[in-house]
């Protein structure tokens, strides 16, 4: 009922609206209206109550409830479903839980905060409290367990495109999936599934992107690596950021961006098309083309990114005279998060 009385507020935009209206409209006491009303100024609503002309909805929260992220979101799959906790683990720790036991195609678990956040290869995920976006969607993808790269892929070019569309910045992606800015990681992506011999049961795409972070929120060994879209605000201010940002971005704005991009690439992937995601990452790539260092379990090869394949295998033309396919493995750009 909250979420309906903050939507009729949200209609009247900058409009006082009675709470006699609100109350016909949803069919409750004008006492149960007032009571929404003071939960969400506790959440951190402002709004203006007046005697005679009712409520007004002056500013919103930078939250990322359930309520602030389904508020026209117009996707059929991706965030249907939106689980949200002030505080959790790991977000793809409860995806990964939810999705065995059976949750749909599209759930999205976000959170303020992760004590356990988790990125690739076992690294820590550094996620300040209230100032990123952590998030995980459970996918059920009609691809061979082989193939799924190409819905890592895929994630990528949503969180580049979304970055755009929101904020003009013009971000890049590192193979696989890391999302870069101004030569540093902005956004991480991890991806984890559970599958059989020729079935993908689900995936898990985790997102952590670094949106209102202060250069003081990155412990010093990630300093010289690690960015936010608040901090290239702040030295592109008079570039390519918009002046209106104010250098804080509202996160449930971007987060319906990103769910919105990723519906868009999911369906290519699902109706066979990847063609075309591999075509638009491409366009934002910053590996091919350029020296790189692989480092697997097994070997270390030198040589440069030359493409990739239709399921999103990275190609890479070895030093060593052979030409390989990287599939998984650490891979460095020359010139991108301090690899000179």
């Amino acid at each position: 009922m909250k979420e309906k009385v903050l939507g009729i507020l949200k209609e009247n935009s900058a409009r006082y609206v009675s709470g006699e209206h609100i109350s016909e409209a949803l069919g409750v006491s004008r006492a149960a209206i007032w009571k929404h009303i003071k939960d969400l100024k506790k959440e951190g609503y402002v709004i203006i109550a007046s005697s005679k002309k009712g409520y007004s909805l002056v500013s919103v929260p930078d939250v990322l409830n359930s309520y602030e992220i389904i508020y026209n979101l117009k996707t059929g799959i991706i965030g249907s479903n939106i689980i949200y906790r002030e505080e959790i683990d790991s977000t793809n720790n409860y995806a990964k839980k939810i999705a065995s036991e059976g949750c749909k195609d599209g759930t999205v678990v976000v959170a303020e905060c992760q004590t356990a956040g988790r990125g690739r290869l076992g690294r820590m995920w550094d996620s300040a409290r209230n100032k990123g976006i952590y998030m995980s969607i459970v996918l059920r993808p009609e691809v061979a367990p082989e193939d799924v790269q190409i819905i890592t892929i895929a994630a990528s070019i949503a969180v580049a495109e979304a970055i755009r569309d929101i904020t003009g910045m013009e971000a890049a992606i590192k193979w696989p999936n890391d999302i870069i800015l101004d030569g540093k990681k902005v956004c991480g992506i991890l991806t984890e599934m559970s599958s059989e011999m020729e079935k993908v049961n689900f995936l898990v795409v985790g997102i952590g992107l670094n949106v209102n972070h202060s250069r003081e929120d990155f412990p010093e060994e990630l300093a010289n690596t690690a960015t936010s879209l608040r901090i290239y605000a702040e030295q592109n201010s008079t570039g390519t950021a918009p002046a209106e940002l104010d250098f804080r971005l509202n996160r449930s704005s971007l987060v319906k961006a990103v769910l919105t991009e990723m519906e868009n690439v999911y369906c290519m992937v699902n109706n066979g098309n990847t063609d075309e995601v591999v075509r638009q990452w491409k366009e934002y790539s910053v590996t091919l083309g350029k020296e790189v260092l692989i480092t697997s379990k097994s070997a270390e090869y030198r040589g440069f990114a030359k493409d990739i394949t239709k399921d999103g295998r990275l190609i890479v033309d070895c030093s060593d005279g052979v030409t390989r396919e990287v599939m998984s493995g650490e891979v460095k750009v020359r010139g991108l998060l301090g690899y000179t």
